[in-house]
Order: C-alpha cells, then structure tokens, then sequence
C-alpha cells in the first residue's frame, strides 16, 4: 500500500513538472525570448514554366517477312529421313556417317514422292 502512494506522488511530480519544462522549448529558461539574434535570410525563388508535351504518330508496324519460296518439309520427307537413317545405319554397320547419308537420301526421296 506504501508503494502504491508513492508511485502515484511520484506521477504527479511528475506530471507537475514536466509541462512548464518543455514550455520553453525544451532549452531551459532564457531560450525562446528573444535573446537571440535573429539574421535575415533571403529566399531566391526561381520558376520555370514546364516544357510543352510534343505528340509524334506512331510508327509503322513493320512490313510483314517474305519467304523467297514456300516451305519445302513435308511428312513424306520426314518418314523417308527416319527409314533412309535406319538403313543407313544398318547398311554402314553402326556408322554414323553412313546414318547421316541414309537419313539425308531417304528425306530427299520422301519429299520428292510428295511432289514438293
């Protein structure tokens, strides 16, 4: 009970006094009364206009690409590159060279059966 009435004196000392503390600022007595000498300052104010705001179209969409012939693949050249790989391969023993030739001849001869 003892504490209790000392804690609530010590608030309001507390209290009491903090309020004409930071009246003057917080500097202590003398500050905030004109004791200083106060200099004046000169503000320059320079005011620029903003730039106008310039439109342009907008550009050209690029011209479509031009293809200098139709696209020459097709399914026949793809299971003629597949079989002429296998027999290339079979043919030549493991060879990958002779898997290259084969796969190479056989997608010739497919597309040239599709007509293409």
């Amino acid at each position: 009970m003892k504490k209790l009435l000392f804690i609530i004196q010590l608030a309001a000392l507390v209290a009491a006094y903090s309020s004409p503390s930071y009246a003057s600022g917080g500097h202590g007595k003398g500050h905030g009364r004109g004791h200083h000498k106060h200099r004046e300052v000169i503000v320059e104010r320079h005011y620029y206009h903003a730039p106008e705001a310039r439109y342009y179209p907008a550009p050209p969409p690029p011209p479509a690409p031009r293809y200098p012939s139709p696209d020459q693949r097709s399914t026949s050249g793809l299971v003629g590159g597949a079989v002429g790989s296998a027999l290339g391969y079979e043919l030549g023993k493991g060879d990958p060279v002779a898997s290259g030739l084969g796969a190479a001849a056989g997608a010739y001869i497919g597309n040239g059966m599709s007509g293409r």
